[in-house]
């Protein structure tokens, strides 16, 4: 005897939603969508022409796909077919893997961060974030590009230079083929007016113009027939490339030629332990319970020039600002400090020297600025030694983001009868440091502020906040590489995967508060 097997049998329920847990973490996908402002959606559809899938189900299906660690279009495609999760949130309905990887890179790009904020005021509403504290961190993500096809600044404008000097020989065996008297007063001319403007592909095409009128008055001239397809088949094409690259580079200082928008930077994950630059994105978020409640892309390398245009992005999207900010010392620069200070954001963010500081070994080191006492009214650095270095002159620094910093540079004087010369001044005659006095004086606050017991308990906190988050990212969900190119394109492929982080955490503490209940 077996049990009654029948392939033909109609069952109950017909329904497959019965079949869905209550707490499960599709129906979490589903309500967090539900709850979002419907027009947000359908102002990504003009309207005309066939009608599309609805924005709605496409958004869950990719949500919850995320969830699932299934960032493929063709195996969410596949789900749709043979997974009732997914099955559910479709409605049934099966769009192809085109349909679907066009919605994310084309339609999700432009509403993303706005997408992404609901969801973050849903869980504020839920009760799982304050937005009060922000643990702000940042970790470079590989493009997917080339790492072998490349484009360096310096290489750029050295070849782009030969190419202008090139340019310039050509056009005086120009001037010395058409017109032999005076020769020396017209090169000193051509070289004036060469100096004066720069030399671009439209110059270089409005030469070439020129040399094709004089050929018709003068067809059988070699020298100019040699000349102009120089221009035309070198040099024209290899100036609009510069210029192309040059564009495409802006402030950057590489880019790959098979995603330009990716930056080449020094990655943790090196296989190969030597070094090598790969092409990718510093992405930076903020965290609060480990809940995501912010992030942003940036093509540029380091930690201290993203910040403020990060907290740029979160007021362009009127976010709540923070009450404190909490961030490792890759952040503890004097331009970040007096942004936070602008914007009255408590800043629990250490810099790089402060750790070392309280060593044994940085205390009896004389030479440092840390161990040296300031004499306000004179406006002098007193050494371990009691030795004066007084003010000699000042120079002025200005960042990427455009914050100006002043360098004030002190001299000693005493030097050269001081004991501790060799340890102070490393070889030099005289010993001199370079010090912003504003820098200083947010160091001593910061120094302070992290010495309170709340500093030291929130500080302490950053580690099992932003981290892991990093952390269960990259390793438990897989998700180490970009699998879309272009900076935008990119940018919605992480807003969705921070919202499915943040969905997958909602789902882990209602099951946990239901096991406490």
């Amino acid at each position: 005897m077996f049990i009654d097997y029948n392939m033909n049998q109609l069952i109950l329920p017909l329904d497959i939603e019965i079949l869905i847990p209550e707490h499960y973490l599709s129906r979490i996908v589903n309500l967090a969508v539900e709850k979002m402002d419907p027009n947000l959606l359908l102002s990504l559809y003009p309207g005309g022409d066939r009608p599309p899938y609805h924005p709605k189900m496409m958004l869950k299906v990719l949500l919850y796909a995320y969830t699932n660690r299934i960032y493929s279009s063709r195996v969410i495609a596949k789900q749709l077919e043979e997974n009732i999760y997914f099955m559910w949130l479709s409605g049934h309905q099966k769009p192809d893997f085109r349909t679907i990887n066009r919605f994310r890179s084309e339609r999700m790009k432009e509403v993303i961060y706005e997408t992404f904020f609901s969801i973050v005021d849903l869980l504020r509403e839920e009760g799982w974030v304050k937005l009060e504290d922000y643990f702000l961190d940042g970790r470079k993500i590989e493009a997917n590009a080339n790492k072998y096809t490349f484009v360096w600044r310096k290489s750029t404008e050295k070849y782009d230079q030969k190419l202008d000097e090139k340019f310039q020989q050509i056009v005086l065996t120009i001037e010395e083929a058409t017109q032999q008297d005076e020769q020396a007063e017209r090169e000193k001319d051509l070289q004036e007016k060469l100096e004066e403007a720069p030399i671009t592909s439209e110059k270089i095409a409005e030469t070439v113009k020129k040399l094709e009128k004089r050929l018709e008055q003068d067809p059988k001239n070699r020298t100019l027939k040699k000349v102009k397809r120089q221009l035309e088949k070198d040099l024209l094409p290899r100036k609009q490339k510069y210029e192309e690259q040059k564009a495409t580079l802006g402030e950057r200082n590489s880019f790959s030629k098979t995603d330009k928008e990716a930056t080449f930077m020094r990655m943790k994950d090196d296989h190969m332990k030597n070094g090598q630059l790969k092409p990718g994105y510093n992405v930076q978020i903020g965290t609060e319970g480990q809940f995501i409640t912010g992030f942003s892309l940036h093509q540029r390398a380091g930690d201290p020039g993203c910040l403020i245009p990060h907290f740029e992005l979160l007021e362009q999207y009127n976010r709540p600002k923070p009450k404190a900010l909490i961030a490792d010392s890759g952040y503890g620069s004097e331009e970040n400090y007096a942004y936070c200070e602008e914007k009255k954001i408590e800043a629990y963010v250490k810099y790089n020297t402060i750790d070392k500081e309280q060593t044994k070994a940085w205390k009896k080191q004389t030479g440092r600025l840390e161990n040296m006492t300031y004499d306000e009214e004179l406006d002098e650095w007193i050494c371990a030694n009691n030795k004066r270095l007084t003010f000699t002159y000042e120079k002025r620094r200005k960042t990427e983001n455009g914050y100006v910093s002043t360098q004030r540079t002190y001299l000693c004087t005493e030097c050269p009868h001081c004991p501790f010369q060799s340890s102070c001044a490393k070889g030099k005659d005289t010993k001199s440091i370079a010090v912003s006095l504003q820098n200083q004086k947010q160091r001593k606050e910061v120094r302070d502020r992290l010495a309170t017991a709340e500093g030291k308990k929130k500080y302490k906190k950053r580690k099992v906040e932003v981290e892991p988050v990093f952390g269960h990212i990259k390793h438990n969900r897989h998700f180490s590489r970009f699998s879309l190119r272009g900076l935008f394109k990119n940018t919605a492929d992480w807003g969705l995967l921070c919202i499915a982080h943040n969905l997958k955490k909602w789902e882990t503490h209602t099951k946990e508060n239901q096991k406490i209940s």
